[in-house]
């Protein structure tokens, strides 16, 4: 895979070349290494693309997942307490749930890195949510996004969002005084 387009989200360009160069060289490296072609192995049952042959998010992404953690990243997960106080008094709640988490892709040195090859709402999540919190709680101190370009959503499931619409959208949405750097990387075969 390649990078093809870089958007810098809040000046994530920067922060991330000033203080996290050897570790985006790592990040470009493990993509450069990565063969999309050996990943184009789901066949779709889609009515608007049936049978024909697309790239695997899952695929991909345990590839990825897998050069990253050869290089020393780790996943960083948080269990979530959630709060009870906010439920009106005539309301019984159902025991929530034990083992909530939230938990980003890969953490080095405080750079946080998420490979989003899903849904539009998941990548607007991490970068304008999730990264915030793990900021918020001392993980990370700026972020890489990981989106497929539009060439390569094209040959992947309904649905999946690309580069080129997420940069239209976080330049349309523009900045919050809470968001972090985030340097958002799209890829293609």
């Amino acid at each position: 895979m390649k990078v093809a387009g870089i958007y810098s989200f809040n000046g994530g360009e920067t922060a991330v070349r000033r203080k996290y160069a050897k570790e985006l060289d790592e990040v470009k490296r493990i993509l450069s290494r990565v063969d999309a072609g050996k990943h184009k192995t789901k066949t779709s049952r889609e009515k608007t693309m049936r049978d024909k042959v697309l790239y695997s998010p899952r695929s991909l992404n345990r590839e990825i997942s897998e050069r990253f953690l050869e290089l020393g990243w780790e996943k960083k997960r948080v269990l979530c307490e959630y709060p009870t106080q906010y439920y009106s008094e005539d309301y019984e709640p159902p025991q929530i749930s034990r083992g909530a988490f939230r938990e980003m892709d890969f953490v080095k040195n405080k750079l946080g890195v998420e490979v989003q090859f899903g849904k539009y709402s998941f990548m607007v999540y991490n970068v304008c949510a999730k990264m915030t919190i793990f900021h918020n709680m001392g993980f990370i101190d700026v972020g890489i996004e990981i989106v497929p370009v539009k060439e390569l959503a094209e040959d992947m499931s309904s649905g999946v969002s690309y580069f080129e619409q997420f940069v239209w959208d976080l330049e349309q949405r523009g900045v919050s005084d809470i968001d972090i750097p985030v340097l958002i990387l799209g890829v293609a075969p």
